[in-house]
C-alpha cells in the first residue's frame, strides 16, 4: 500500500518543524534521536499530529516503548499515522 503523499508530507513537517529542520533534511529511515528530538519534541510532535489529523494517538510518554505507535523512525511514525487515521476514517 502506497503512502498518502498528504499524510507523509504533514507528517515530515511536524517532525521537521520540531527539529528545527528543512523538510530536505528529513529522511524517512531517520529516529528522531538523530534528527535531534528528545522526549519533550516527541511529546510536542504526537500533539501536533493529533491536532493535524483530528486523531488520538495512543502514546504514554512514561512508558514509551509499552505504546501501539511506533516512533523508531520517521517512516514508521508516518505508517502509524496513516494507520490512525484509516481507523478513523472507516469508523
Amino acid at each position: 500500500m502506497a503512502a498518502n503523499p498528504s499524510i507523509r508530507d504533514r507528517v515530515i513537517a511536524i517532525i521537521a518543524e520540531q527539529a528545527v529542520l528543512e523538510r530536505e533534511q528529513v529522511s524517512l529511515e531517520m529516529s528522531l534521536a538523530e534528527l535531534g528530538i528528545d522526549s519533550l519534541g516527541l511529546v510536542e510532535s504526537i500533539f501536533a499530529f493529533e491536532e493535524e489529523f483530528d486523531i488520538s494517538v495512543p502514546f504514554n510518554a512514561n512508558e514509551p516503548t509499552e505504546s501501539d505507535f511506533d516512533i523508531s523512525s520517521v517512516a514508521a511514525i508516518i505508517g502509524a499515522v496513516e494507520k490512525l487515521v484509516a481507523e478513523k476514517e472507516a469508523a
